[in-house]
């Protein structure tokens, strides 16, 4: 079986390791990352002039026509210099999502814009009592003619400070934590009744959390029927994000066994210590654990005949093996930088903290941990 990207796939990453060797230095990620919106506009409509933008579109909406396999191409990329721009907001949940609607005439509208770069947007699902359960939804929807006036509050939305349309999951019928029962709205970010209160998150992107007072929005899910459709985007930003740390970890490995054959203690370079190349090694097949499940789950992705039980099984294998080894990879990379490793001055400890976001989002290790023993009670 192949194991390696296509030629295209390769030619995007090439792209963008070309673009960030050049345009996105700690330093020049430093500037972006401090202005007020947590990223660069300059950067976003490159991103668009490159074609980074259309990759998951499909191309009669003027996209790559690519799937989970191009989008981990490029998040695993991003992962190892640690873009701040909305990718994951924007590109895989919002547009995911929008990609998943039922109404050709937003996505005709919409999604052209994202792809050129001119339309941010945000999925806004989880609310205070959720955690990490899509089901568990207050936000209400109530049918006011041909549109919906939404009421509620949603957390922790990505990108929603800055969006500038959101897709706002409510709540149309049944009870709070009924699977059914739940639909997708399209709302203006800027419309009245809704209130926006962004905050910068550990690893530096941006957050809101957003309230609804009789806020109008279109429907463009089916009723009552949006959970499914909104899990499988879920699952797949969570692939995505577990390339972006399968980038992350390689990149702290190679800074830190780089960073060990300069420090030097009793004269001589820490990285000659036979204790600490033991741990180098331990870090290293942490990693190739990562890459290996990641690559086998992308296959199962791609697979047709993956079932949706097998395809959520794989997912949380791997949601939960990249929170374990990358706690081991990050821990290590800092001790083994010394207390500097704690540090602003040093990229460490900026790769660790969007290391511990990504095994935040959507749920934890425990909770990957008990979905996979879910799933696989009882089957072969």
């Amino acid at each position: 079986m192949n194991f390696e990207f296509n030629e295209e796939q390769m030619m995007l990453k090439d792209s963008i390791v070309k673009w960030a060797q050049d345009n996105y230095s700690f330093e020049q990620r430093a500037v972006s990352r401090n202005n007020d919106e947590g990223f660069s506009r300059k950067h976003w409509a490159t991103f668009a002039e490159l074609g980074w933008l259309s990759v998951p579109f499909a191309e009669e909406y003027g996209g790559y026509g690519g799937g989970v396999v191009d989008l981990a191409a490029i998040t695993q990329e991003f992962g190892k210099v640690l873009i701040t721009e909305p990718i994951t907001p924007t590109l895989i949940l919002f547009g995911g999502a929008l990609s998943a609607s039922v109404d050709d005439n937003v996505k005709t509208q919409l999604i052209p814009q994202i792809i050129e770069g001119g339309l941010l947007g945000a999925l806004a699902v989880y609310e205070p009592q959720s955690r990490f359960d899509v089901s568990n939804i207050k936000t209400s929807a109530t049918a006011s003619g041909d549109v919906y006036v939404l009421t509620g509050s949603k957390s922790v939305v990505l990108g929603g400070g800055v969006a500038d349309q959101l897709l706002v999951l409510a709540r149309t019928s049944g009870e709070q934590n009924d699977e059914t029962g739940l639909s997708l709205f399209l709302v203006d970010a800027n419309a009245n009744g809704v209130t926006r209160s962004p905050y910068e998150l550990m690893d530096g992107q941006r957050a809101a959390d957003i309230n609804f007072d009789n806020a109008v929005g279109q429907l463009v899910s089916e009723l009552d029927q949006a959970y499914e459709p909104l899990m499988n985007v879920i699952e797949t930003a969570s692939v995505a994000m577990c390339a972006e740390a399968s980038g992350i970890m390689e990149t702290l490995n190679r800074t830190t066994v780089e960073y060990t054959k300069t420090r030097k203690q009793f004269g001589v370079p820490i990285s000659s210590f036979q204790a600490l190349q033991h741990r180098m090694v331990d870090t290293f097949m942490a990693y190739e654990q990562v890459k290996s499940l990641l690559v086998g789950t992308l296959c199962e992705l791609s697979d047709e005949n993956t079932s949706v039980l097998r395809a959520s099984k794989v997912v949380a294998a791997l949601r939960t093996l990249v929170a374990k080894n990358g706690k081991l990879i990050g821990d290590e990379a800092i001790q083994l930088h010394g207390g500097m490793g704690l540090t602003d001055e040093l990229t460490v400890g900026h790769y660790v903290k969007r290391m511990m976001m990504i095994n935040l989002m959507f749920g934890n290790a425990d909770f990957y941990q008990d979905k996979f023993n879910q799933l696989s009670y009882g089957q072969s």
